[in-house]
C-alpha cells in the first residue's frame, strides 16, 4: 500500500503526518506540484518485457505525453541479484535535481522517493501502480532499499537531460531510510 510520511522542521525523529489514504497523498502532493496516481492493473505475461510492457499501458502512457509533452518512454528493472544493487542504490541516495521531470510508474515492485519542498520532506512509499512525477528542479532522493525489487515505465522530455545533479546537502544521511522505515512495513 502506498505511503506518505512528511516531516517539518529538521525534526526527523517524529514525524508530522503518516497516510495510507491515496487520495489524501495525491492531494498533499499535487499542492507541491508533484503528481502522484494510481494506474489499473494491465494483464501482463510472468516475464513480460519492455514492448510487452509499454503495449499493456499505452493509453496511460499516451496520455502523459500528450499532457505533459513526454517524447519517450522505457522500462527498467532491477532485481536483489543485479550485481550492481549497491552502486544503483548509492547513486541515487544523495539529494539531487534533474532538469526535466522525474517521472516513474510501478509496474512491481516499490521504492521510496524523498522529497525536500518547502522545508519539509516527504517521503513517499510508491508500490505497484503509482505513479509519480517529481518536476524538474525538486531537491530529492531516491531509495530502493538493500533488495532492490522493481520495474518502472520512465517518461522523458529528453533523454540526455534526465541527469542527476547532486546538490550536495547532507539531509539525505539525517533522514530515515529504507531500513528505518520499511522495517515495520516488511
Amino acid at each position: 500500500m502506498s505511503k506518505l510520511t512528511v516531516y517539518e522542521d529538521q525534526d526527523f525523529n517524529t514525524p508530522a503526518l503518516v497516510t495510507e489514504d491515496s487520495a489524501k497523498i495525491a492531494d498533499l502532493l499535487n499542492e507541491k506540484g508533484v503528481r502522484f496516481e494510481h494506474w489499473p492493473t494491465q494483464s501482463l505475461s510472468a516475464n513480460a518485457e519492455q514492448e510487452e510492457i509499454l503495449a499493456a499501458y499505452s493509453a496511460d502512457v499516451s496520455r502523459l505525453k500528450n499532457e505533459c509533452g513526454f517524447t519517450t518512454a522505457d522500462v527498467v528493472k532491477l532485481t536483489p541479484d543485479n550485481l550492481q544493487k549497491d552502486e544503483f542504490r548509492k547513486k541515487f541516495l544523495a539529494e539531487h535535481i534533474h532538469v526535466e521531470d522525474e517521472v516513474r510508474f510501478f509496474v512491481e515492485g516499490q521504492g521510496l522517493f524523498f522529497l525536500n519542498i518547502d522545508s519539509k520532506v516527504y517521503v513517499v512509499l510508491c508500490q505497484k501502480n503509482d505513479l509519480i512525477s517529481v518536476p524538474d528542479g525538486v531537491t530529492h532522493w531516491f531509495d530502493m532499499g538493500p533488495k532492490p525489487s522493481f520495474t518502472c515505465i520512465r517518461l522523458f522530455t529528453n533523454p540526455k537531460g534526465w541527469v542527476a545533479e547532486f546538490t550536495g546537502s547532507t539531509i539525505a544521511d539525517q533522514v530515515p531510510g529504507w531500513e528505518q522505515l520499511m522495517e515495520t512495513a516488511e
